[in-house]
Order: structure tokens, then C-alpha cells, then sequence
């Protein structure tokens, strides 16, 4: 049974190709992706606009290309060429819903662990259709995690890699055997880092704060955003500090952030309600601005969104 989700075509370096082309020998399986790294982009649908729009496409492969330098690939394409690939892909599959890009660098030929400088480097960029959660309600349980989050001097959070993704996915593990939806993960200064695959904002007296770059977090592109648009649309006071734990459960609000969590409100952390235990009035803030954003349909969609498709420009949807 052929699988709905699965795009009939996926761009494997420098070249659009079917699906069940794209292999690679099972002697690399692992090795391969050992210093694999990745990005998680979307592209979101405006049915008013006929119009697919891609969401900071040259931002997130600017991201994939400093990874590729620190994991020591041989990068053969821009991040320009990976954009436009990412648009290709998107055309050939004539996406008309909500969908994931998923792009992939890996070592090719990789030998067990070794150095791999001499390795050669593949990407692959695919396609997903995904349900947002924007918009939905939805509010979750976060706990958290007795795993302590990687450090930069020891498997750098931010490399966007498969390998410190690990430390992640333990993390989730154990938050959902807890009957958590989602955990939180402290630096081995026991301050707040980030939550698994996303970051976090709390919000106290008004002020959006969220941990700083050099807490052990990933350097969100999400988050960075939020940031610019807390102070230059929204009024909301910002920083960017360290957070204690104990600041978690005495929040006003709190919410994580990222490609794949949108914009993800928590209601309770450890047991402790955050608020009404609902969606606070920032957060909601931030949220309704974020998706007219993406979907197009703000004056700032123009220099963030790519019209994947050649009618409805994302400059006349904007305003």
C-alpha cells in the first residue's frame, strides 16, 4: 500500500528524482549519518492566495551550511542552490497543504567513524504534509528531565546533527513514560536550556524571556524571530538570560518555539499550572502574529516567505 504522505519525487544532489530511486547501499547505513546533519523547514498553504509559501528557506540552509563547516563536510552547493532546490522539490510534488522540507547532508562513503575529511557529502531534500498547530488550542504538559542538556565543549547544541539529537530523544523518552507531553532540559549549571527539537520563552511581569545563545541551546531561527517581532511589532519587552528552574513553575506564561513546535503553549511544568493553565495573552499574541507571517498574509511576509509557485507574489499578499 503506497503511503499517502510520501512525495512522488525528493532532490538528491543536485538532481530532482523519484522516490523509490533514491538509495543508498546498506553498508553505510549509520556511518553515514554519524555527523549527518539536517534542517527542518516548512512551507505553508493560503488557499485565499492559491500560494504556497515557503518560511525563511535561505535562513534555515544558512543554518545547514554552518553545520556542514563544523561537522567538516565538503559542502558542495549554497545555501542559494539549496533554497532554490527546496522550491523545486516543492513544485514537482505540486504540494497544495501545510508541508514539511526536510533537507540532509551525510558523509557518502563513510568507513566506520574514522575522521571522515575525506568522505564525500550528499544532500537530500524531501517532503512531508504536516498538521499545524497553530491555531488548534492546543496546550501541553512539560516536565523537567533529569538528562542534562549537551554542552558546546562537548557535542556542540549548536551543530543541528543527528548525533546530539540523542540527547534530545532520551529526554522525550523519559518525559513521556512520566506522562509528560514534552520535557525540559537544564545546562550542567542546572540553568534552562530548551525543550527536545525547539526552544522556550517564559513570560513573568510582562518581559518575553528566553535562555541565551550560549546556555547550551540550538540557535533557533524561530527564536530569533520572535525577538525582532516582540520589540519591533508588538511592544512585548524582551531578554535573553539565564533562566533557573524554580522560574519555570512561578511563570506567567510559558511556550516553546521551533520549526516543528510553531508556536506550543505550556500549561503546566513539573505539576506546577502556568497561569490559568491555558494560553496566556503574549503567548497569544505571539501566536496570531506568527501566523499571518507564514501563511503571507503580513506586510513582513515579503521578506521572510518564498511564493513557491509563480502566481499570487508573496508582495501582493502583503499588507
Amino acid at each position: 500500500m503506497s503511503d499517502p504522505g510520501r512525495p512522488a519525487y525528493l532532490w538528491l544532489d543536485g538532481e530532482l528524482m523519484p522516490w523509490g530511486q533514491a538509495t543508498v547501499h546498506v553498508s553505510l547505513l549509520g556511518w553515514s549519518t554519524m555527523g549527518g546533519v539536517f534542517e527542518g523547514i516548512k512551507a505553508y498553504w493560503n488557499a485565499d492566495h492559491e500560494q504556497l509559501y515557503g518560511w525563511q528557506f535561505l535562513e534555515h540552509f544558512e543554518r545547514l551550511d554552518d553545520s556542514m563547516k563544523m561537522q567538516r563536510m565538503s559542502v558542495s552547493f549554497s545555501p542559494q542552490d539549496l533554497a532554490g532546490a527546496a522550491v523545486d522539490v516543492l513544485q514537482a510534488n505540486n504540494h497544495r497543504g501545510d508541508v514539511y522540507v526536510r533537507p540532509l547532508a551525510y558523509h557518502a562513503d563513510a568507513d566506520w567513524f574514522g575522521t571522515l575529511e575525506d568522505s564525500s557529502t550528499s544532500v537530500l531534500i524531501w517532503t512531508k504534509p504536516f498538521d499545524t498547530v497553530l491555531g488548534t488550542g492546543t496546550v501541553i504538559k512539560a516536565g523537567v528531565s533529569s538528562w542534562t542538556r549537551v554542552s558546546d565543549n562537548s557535542l556542540s547544541p549548536r551543530i543541528k546533527c543527528i548525533s546530539n539529537y540523542q540527547n534530545s530523544r532520551i529526554a522525550l523518552i523519559e518525559a513521556n513514560r512520566h506522562g509528560y507531553d514534552q520535557p525540559i532540559l537544564l545546562n550542567a549549571d542546572g540553568k534552562v536550556t530548551e525543550g527536545p527539537a525547539s526552544c522556550l520563552f517564559i513570560v513573568r511581569d510582562g518581559v518575553a524571556i528566553t535562555p541565551s545563545t550560549t546556555s547550551g541551546i540550538l540557535e533557533s531561527i524561530t527564536r530569533r524571530t520572535l525577538l525582532q517581532l516582540c520589540e519591533e511589532e508588538l511592544d512585548i519587552p524582551v531578554a535573553e538570560r539565564e533562566v533557573d528552574r524554580t522560574e519555570l513553575y512561578i511563570a506567567d506564561e510559558v511556550f516553546y518555539c521551533g520549526t516543528g513546535a510553531e508556536i506550543t503553549p505550556v500549561g503546566s511544568v513539573d505539576g506546577y499550572r502556568i497561569g490559568d493553565g491555558g494560553i496566556g495573552p503574549i503567548t497569544t499574541r505571539i501566536e496570531h502574529i506568527f501566523h499571518d507571517l507564514v501563511r503571507g498574509g503580513h506586510a513582513r511576509s515579503a521578506a521572510w516567505c518564498t511564493p513557491i509557485y509563480s502566481t499570487a507574489p508573496v508582495s501582493a499578499a502583503a499588507g
